[in-house]
């Protein structure tokens, strides 16, 4: 899978906003160029963390997934703890492997797991996995929007 024919699947799901951090905008530098997604029928970022991202370059304190060579990106999902525990990943062989489903290197004790590249061999859990996070955050979020308001970039934009 492309990195823009998972954009595509995430930006098709009903209610889903996309957070595109670009050069020059309100967020830091580290977020340029990355992706986060939330339920978000009113187009409003919640106050809470997405139930997915889309990373393209090592963060200062996430560098074992060496993403920072040209083309190689990974994919979050948070699918929750006791989801994630029942998926018995384990630790990785090589946490810089290419389309393998793990726990995230950092996140994974709050319910986070994720695929570098994700291709052939992992999309067939990734996109229930993606609707699940989608639907789950739907639930939590319930009928209100506790948002923040006025401090965010047009995604679109």
């Amino acid at each position: 899978m492309s990195m823009q024919q998972i954009l595509s699947t995430l930006r098709s799901f009903d209610g889903v906003l996309e957070l595109a951090p670009r050069e020059g905008g309100d967020y830091p530098p580290v977020a340029w160029g990355d992706h986060f997604f939330y339920w978000s029928p009113d187009g409003t970022v919640p106050r809470t963390q997405p139930f997915a991202t889309l990373v393209t370059k090592d963060y200062p304190d996430d560098t074992s997934s060496d993403l920072d060579p040209e083309g190689r990106w990974r994919l979050n999902i948070h699918v929750g703890r006791r989801r994630l525990e029942g998926l018995g990943l384990g630790e990785p062989d090589d946490p810089t492997a290419p389309d393998v489903l793990q726990p995230h290197p950092l996140y994974s004790r709050q319910g986070w797991l994720c695929v570098i590249l994700p291709g052939e061999r992992t999309w067939p859990a990734v996109l229930p996995l993606l609707e699940l996070a989608r639907d789950d955050q739907r639930r939590r979020l319930g009928g209100t929007l506790d948002t923040a308001r006025g401090n965010r970039e047009d995604p679109m934009g």
